[in-house]
């Protein structure tokens, strides 16, 4: 063999790193454009991958939260979003221009025109991830889901129960996987220098004001708990329209609960509330994996929420929290009498929710699902 043969042996380039497009409403209303944000986020700090934040505009899309987003340094574009048409040809444009190797499309029903865009221009690679146990589907909208379907290398649920509702649509299961959602720990770090008992005896609800979550069967609770003479403030954040929000108001007055209930609408401070409340309830018909409980658990706060799928892959029962059954005003107002009345079990309950959150539910941890699975998908695990 030749001496100077080695020499002529070069390493194999470095790849390139995964172009990956995370396409998401820009509505900012759930939990969808909150996890897109994070992912995007945690891959600008690796070096596997270059990703961009593709944004539907909606009519209520917040300006300021987007600029926020633009000053952070989030990578980011607007899509139209005034029409389905309108989105997909716009979206393909983007595509074609930014080139990504992974199209990631985030919630119902963008999911559908995310991937319709992608087909457009040729992603080699597209995702679905479906970030709730119960959608609007329609019967031409499932039929739609389960055409692009085949074209999809993999379908997400962001926990247990959305990967059963995935199933239970007739997708694929040889496609479907779930990745856990995960929060950004940083703004709840204080939490644990922050004594239980120096907390107000406050309950505090961070949701939108919608259909899906049942802020009427807590504030129902409310009246019961003040019928056993306890009396906690009970903070409601979260914004939502007009038509949902002024029949909680109404029924607040018809309770004489006025003195008690706090409507604080969209407030920046979730975590500053959270960590200074002893008590986070989640009142809910369904979910898919909710942030805004994790958020309580890593808050330090003790936390009682509905038992249904989304909900109770989060909360072991009598360890970490209290589940209870939904739309049971009386069921609520048991277990938070419970936790009220003992604070020692709540402080409890608390610590150990606040080490369930720091474990199992950083964004860190969901980004390294994320982060397994594209490389996967490009071969290169």
């Amino acid at each position: 063999m030749n001496s100077d043969s080695t020499a002529n042996v070069q390493e194999p380039a470095e790849k390139a790193p995964l172009r990956v497009l995370h396409f998401v409403t820009g509505g900012f209303s759930g939990g969808a454009t909150q996890v897109a944000i994070a992912l995007v986020n945690a891959a600008q700090a690796s070096s596997t991958m270059t990703p961009l934040l593709a944004l539907r505009r909606k009519s209520h899309s917040p300006k300021e939260r987007i600029a926020q987003l633009q000053r952070d340094g989030v990578p980011l574009v607007l899509v139209a979003g005034w029409s389905h048409i309108a989105t997909i040809w716009h979206l393909a444009r983007v595509c074609r221009q930014f080139r990504p190797d992974i199209l990631v499309a985030h919630g119902f029903s963008e999911h559908l025109w995310g991937r319709y865009a992608g087909l457009l221009a040729k992603v080699p690679y597209l995702v679905q991830v479906e970030h709730n146990t119960r959608e609007r589907y329609t019967r031409w909208r499932l039929m739609q889901s389960r055409w692009l379907a085949k074209h999809t290398v993999r379908i997400v649920g962001c926990s247990e129960g959305v990967e059963q509702a995935l199933l239970a649509q007739g997708l694929p299961a040889a496609r479907i996987l779930a990745i856990l959602n995960g929060i950004a720990l940083a703004p709840f770090a204080g939490a644990s220098a922050v004594d239980f008992s120096s907390r107000e005896p406050a309950l505090v609800m961070v949701a939108r004001l919608s259909k899906q979550k049942d802020h009427a069967t807590l504030i129902h609770a409310l009246a019961l708990l003040r019928a056993r003479g306890l009396t906690p403030v009970l903070h409601l954040a979260g914004g939502g329209k007009s038509a949902h929000r002024k029949p909680l108001e109404q029924l607040v007055n018809a309770l004489g609960l006025q003195d008690q209930v706090r409507f604080l609408g969209v407030i920046r401070n979730v975590p500053a509330l959270l960590m200074q409340s002893q008590i986070a309830v989640l009142s809910t018909h369904y979910e898919g994996m909710p942030l805004a409980l994790i958020e309580g658990m890593a808050a330090g706060c003790a936390v009682v929420a509905s038992h249904v799928p989304g909900v109770r892959e989060i909360i072991r029962e009598g360890i970490d929290g209290i589940l209870v059954a939904p739309k049971d005003p009386a069921a609520l107002a048991d277990a938070l009498e419970a936790l009220l009345k003992n604070p020692e079990h709540a402080a409890k309950l608390a610590c150990a929710a606040r080490d369930r959150a720091l474990s199992e539910f950083s964004v860190e941890r969901m980004h390294q699902g994320y982060e397994r699975l594209f490389l996967d998908i490009a071969g290169r695990s």
